[in-house]
């Protein structure tokens, strides 16, 4: 039996929900025009969203629901307006920026003279009245938003900003400059989007293909799954909300309709709660498992030998040059309150010596995504042994169940057979007691479900770092439960966005110290796990063809030694005496073969060494590229690319777990028929 010590669960994430805002500029006609009104229909949206999070019981208890947080880039219009409304009621304020925060400040304030421009840059004031009202609004708002500054590119889009205010009429200076903003921008809008559940948006509807405008943020949005609440300039009142790109296509056809506060509800219900609290409260969840009964779970602190034949097949039939196939397998556990301090001492490490580095969101790392990992992997390995290796006990069980009834053929007399039928009993007996605890105790649900959490935060630290996510519609879901995507969701939007100052070397630390060696590291286990799953798979293949080749020769044998006697040159009584045994082997070889053709099946060994090599080729991509951009300069290394690597290592993450998903989602625990 296993060693059980005491290991406290982490304790749940904080749930919360996240906006994000975007909109036109103060000096936009229409939105100048109409900002009473447009200021008016923002807080009746931000009304309905506040009184929905309050309505909503607390998932895990009392303070489980933590301040909205909303995410905006803190532009002169929209953005500061639904900023200060943010701050008025208490929520908390993220502004990812486009550039580094003074240069946002003088960007953002549009000076007309040079000189004011680079007093804003110096962190100084300017002379202009109206450049410093901007300066100083925005300036004031930093002082109460955690920034998040994508400063990398500074130094060059600094440039292009003085040039275009020193040659005016430089039309080449002033293309520069706007595509250099655009790009930055469009950035900044990704990560808005990335880290909300729901976005805020006054636009005029006119055009969407103007590179980090409004309208284009609004479309990246409904591309990635996000909701948009639209807020037209001309009728804020007649507020809308779009769900897909199609949308845009016809924005005014349809009437508003009075069912917007009610769609509005549950997009906020949908982000604050997983579906299946819905499904099961209508009687029509079948998991077993749910996000509070994770932290219910037992812990255990190694592997159970009872379960581990899974695991020995692989060991015995999988080869592994100089491993010795009968080693001891017994695995222990990392625990929560260790891995800080062990497997994960490395990452941490690295989180904590990146240049600038927000030392408290390094050390939120620990706790806050490491133990949670910890736990949801050590629950789901063992998960995984009482499954798999279950089914494996139940396919030779019922193969020593069948020839133990028989046994009594070449062994003993019909006297005793009453013993070979006991032993059969018990060992079809404890089939059904085993089939009967996997289903009773969903080992199968509970075990794809806690596997999910573990290898969505496996891969968490490294988007972290880099303030990348995975959007809120490109979250998968599986076929019963979409409670560890809501549980990983919200883990990761604990941390939220570091207080950092983007750099050329911060990127190229996050490269080379974190990205490049978990991209290894997964990599290299793939490559392995597959040549290993192949040999597994061909030496099952061959054991059970060997098995029915020595059926048939067993046979064979006996159908010669009957025609000998009916040629008269056998002895009939030996024959008869020997045919006990040839019927012994004929269903001892068949019966095993099957067994063990049915542990192939089961085992799906193929199939899994196919993903892992999938895997393995992706993520080699993944290291190829990340060896390219380590060979830039730093005047070269920009975030899109990098935050695009951290994208594409996830992508490739979630896809294994689709497939493996695919491939186990059937193979209920059962009786091995």
């Amino acid at each position: 039996m296993t060693t059980s010590i005491a290991a406290a669960p982490p304790p749940p994430p904080r749930v919360r929900l996240a906006l994000g805002v975007t909109g036109h500029r103060a000096t936009y006609p229409l939105y100048k025009q109409n900002a009473p009104r447009i200021d008016a229909a923002a807080r009746a949206v931000l009304d309905i969203i506040a009184a929905a999070v309050a309505a909503g019981p607390e998932p895990f208890g009392p303070g489980s629901i933590a301040p909205t947080r909303l995410h905006s880039l803190l532009a002169d219009g929209a953005d500061q307006m639904f900023a200060r409304d943010a701050l008025a009621r208490g929520w908390e304020l993220v502004a990812p920026l486009p550039f580094g925060a003074d240069l946002n400040s003088a960007i953002n304030a549009e000076p007309i003279s040079l000189a004011d421009a680079r007093a804003v840059m110096g962190g100084d004031a300017p002379q202009d009245a109206a450049v410093a009202e901007r300066v100083a609004a925005i300036r004031a708002l930093y002082q109460q938003a955690r920034l998040f500054e994508l400063a990398d590119d500074d130094e060059e889009v600094a440039a292009a900003f003085l040039a275009a205010l020193e040659r005016p009429e430089d039309s080449a200076a002033r293309e520069a400059f706007a595509a250099d903003r655009s790009t930055r921008v469009a950035l900044a809008a990704r990560l808005v989007i990335e880290q909300s559940d729901l976005l805020i948006a006054v636009w005029d509807g006119a055009r969407t293909n103007l590179v980090g405008g409004t309208g284009h943020t609004i479309a990246c949005a409904l591309d990635l799954g996000a909701p948009v609440v639209w807020i037209d300039p001309a009728a804020p009142e007649d507020w809308r909300i779009l769900r897909a790109p199609e949308a845009l296509a016809s924005l005014r056809q349809a009437a508003p309709g009075d069912s917007r506060p009610d769609q509005l509800r549950a997009i906020v219900r949908a982000a604050l709660y997983p579906e299946d609290r819905a499904r099961h409260a209508h009687g029509h969840n079948r998991g077993h498992s749910s996000v509070a009964a994770l932290g219910a779970e037992h812990w255990r602190a190694q592997s159970n030998p009872i379960w581990h034949l899974y695991r020995r097949i692989e060991a015995v039939f999988g080869g592994g040059k100089g491993r010795n196939p009968w080693r001891n397998l017994r695995y222990t556990y990392e625990r929560p309150d260790a891995i800080a301090a062990g497997s994960g001492a490395a990452l941490l490490n690295a989180a904590r010596i990146a240049p600038d580095a927000d030392q408290a969101f390094a050390d939120g790392i620990g706790p806050g995504i490491l133990a949670r990992f910890a736990w949801a992997d050590g629950i789901s390995s063992y998960l995984s042994d009482a499954y798999r290796g279950g089914m494996m006990v139940n396919f030779m069980l019922s193969s020593f169940a069948i020839v133990g009834g028989i046994a009594y053929l070449p062994l003993a007399d019909s006297d005793l057979k009453w013993a070979f039928a006991l032993f059969e009993f018990v060992l079809l007996s404890l089939i059904l007691i085993i089939t009967y605890q996997g289903q009773k105790r969903g080992w199968h649900a509970r075990w794809f479900e806690t596997r999910r959490v573990a290898e969505y935060l496996r891969h968490a630290p490294l988007l972290l770092m880099l303030g990348a996510a995975r959007a809120p519609g490109r979250w998968p879901k599986g076929a019963e439960t979409s409670w560890p995507e809501w549980y990983a969701r919200h883990a990761l939007r604990e941390a939220g966005l570091p207080r950092v100052k983007v750099t050329p070397a911060y990127l190229r630390h996050a490269l080379q110290t974190l990205l490049l060696a978990h991209v290894t590291q997964q990599r290299d286990y793939h490559h392995d796990k597959a040549k290993r799953l192949t040999a597994t798979h061909h030496n099952l293949d061959t054991l059970s063809e060997w098995m029915f080749r020595l059926a048939v020769l067993s046979v064979a044998a006996y159908l010669a030694l009957q025609g000998a006697v009916w040629l008269h040159v056998a002895d009939k009584a030996a024959v008869k005496e020997a045919s006990k045994v040839f019927t012994f082997l004929g269903v001892l070889l068949p019966t095993f073969g099957g067994a063990i053709a049915g542990i192939r099946y089961f085992g799906d060994f193929e199939r899994f060494a196919a993903i892992s090599e999938v895997t393995a080729q992706k993520l080699d991509n993944v290291h190829a590229r990340i060896a390219i951009l380590l060979r830039a300069t730093d005047a070269d290394m920009d975030y899109g690319p990098v935050a695009d690597i951290a994208h594409a290592a996830d992508d490739i993450v979630v896809s294994e777990i689709e497939n493996w998903q695919a491939v186990f989602g059937g193979k209920q625990i059962t009786v091995p028929v």
